[in-house]
C-alpha cells in the first residue's frame, strides 16, 4: 500500500539546522533556476529535498548520450526527452505537491519579466557560453530586486558568486559590455569566475578546453559539490539568516587539491589581478585560433 505524502514527515530531518517555522518558510518560497544540466538539475532536487516548493524552470534542450557523466536526469530512460519535463517529473517524484512552471523554449529577454515574476530567488544554471541570456537575466534580477548566486561546476570543485539587489551587478563584476566576441566574453567569464583558478594545475588534457569550439570537460563531482554549495546559500538567502558573501566576493573550493580560496576583487574585471589574468587568457585564445585557422 502507498503512503500518502506528507510535508512535515518528508522533511522532518531538516529540522535541527532549520526550525520547523522555516522549514513552513521554505515551503512557501519560489526559485527560479534557467538550466535543467550538469548544475541546474542536481539544483532543483537539492532545493527539492530542503523543502523549497515552488519553482520555475527553464531550458529548451533535450538529453543525449553526451550528458551521462553529469547531469542527474540524464539516463536511457529519457533519451530525447525536454530536460525541463524530465526534470519537473523527477522533483515531483520528491514532493507531489510542488508547484513547477516550466518554460520549455528556455528564456530570453521577451519572457524574463514572466520567468521571474515573484521569486525569492534566481540560480544560474544556464550553459557556459550561453552569453546574451545569463546577461539578460542578471540584469532583470538586478532591476526587479532579486538575489541571484550562480556556482561554477570547474574542475572537480566549485566556484561561487552572489549577486544581491543593491550590491555589485552582474555587468559591474564581469565587464561584457564592449567586448567584441563570444570568445573574450568566456575569457572575462572564467576569470571573474575563478580568479583563484584552483582547478587548472590538474587539467591533463589541455586541449580539451577550447572556447573557439565552445567546449570543455565535465565531472559529476563539480556538479554534486556545486549543489551542494547553492543549496546552502539558497537557504542563507531564503531564510535571511548566516553570512552570505556577494560580489566582488567569491569562493573557490576544489575537492581534487583540497583547498578552499576566499577572493576579493574591488571593480571585478577591471581589478588589475583580472586584467593581467584576461591578457594571458586572450593571448592563449588567440593561439588557439591560430592553430584552428592553421588546421582548416
Amino acid at each position: 500500500m502507498t503512503k500518502p505524502f506528507r510535508y512535515e514527515q518528508a522533511f522532518a530531518r531538516n529540522i535541527g539546522w532549520v526550525t520547523p517555522a522555516e522549514q513552513q518558510q521554505l515551503r512557501n518560497k519560489r526559485v527560479a533556476i534557467a538550466g535543467g544540466g550538469g548544475v541546474g538539475g542536481v539544483h532543483l532536487l537539492t532545493l527539492a529535498r530542503l523543502g523549497v516548493s515552488k519553482f520555475r524552470i527553464a531550458d529548451f534542450d533535450t538529453f543525449d548520450v553526451a550528458n551521462f557523466n553529469r547531469q542527474v536526469g540524464a539516463m536511457m530512460s529519457t533519451l530525447d526527452q525536454p530536460k525541463v519535463e524530465v526534470m519537473a517529473r523527477m522533483a515531483r517524484d520528491i514532493n507531489p505537491e510542488i508547484e513547477i512552471e516550466v518554460f520549455p523554449q528556455g528564456i530570453d529577454a521577451g519572457n524574463l519579466d514572466a520567468f521571474l515574476k515573484d521569486v525569492d530567488l534566481y540560480v544560474d544554471a544556464l550553459d557556459f557560453f550561453a552569453f546574451q541570456a545569463r546577461k539578460d537575466t542578471f540584469a532583470t534580477c538586478a532591476r526587479l530586486g532579486i538575489p541571484a548566486t550562480t556556482v561554477a561546476p570547474l574542475g572537480m570543485g566549485a566556484a561561487l558568486l552572489n549577486f544581491l539587489p543593491g550590491g555589485m551587478t552582474f555587468e559591474e563584476y564581469f565587464r561584457w559590455d564592449g567586448l567584441a566576441s563570444d570568445a573574450d566574453k568566456a575569457v572575462h567569464f572564467v576569470v571573474g569566475l575563478a580568479p583563484a583558478g584552483l582547478h587548472r594545475p590538474y587539467l591533463v588534457v589541455p586541449e580539451a578546453v577550447n572556447f573557439v569550439e565552445r567546449r570543455g570537460p565535465s565531472t559529476i563531482m563539480a556538479c554534486q559539490l556545486c549543489a551542494g554549495v547553492m543549496g546552502t546559500e539558497a537557504l542563507k538567502i531564503l531564510l535571511g539568516r548566516g553570512k552570505v558573501l556577494a560580489a566582488p566576493c567569491g569562493v573557490q573550493f576544489d575537492a581534487y587539491r583540497n583547498k578552499v580560496v576566499r577572493t576579493w576583487r574591488p571593480g571585478g574585471n577591471r581589478n588589475p589581478l583580472h586584467r593581467l589574468m584576461i591578457a594571458v587568457g586572450k593571448r592563449q585564445l588567440a593561439k588557439d585560433l591560430a592553430a584552428a585557422g592553421a588546421a582548416a
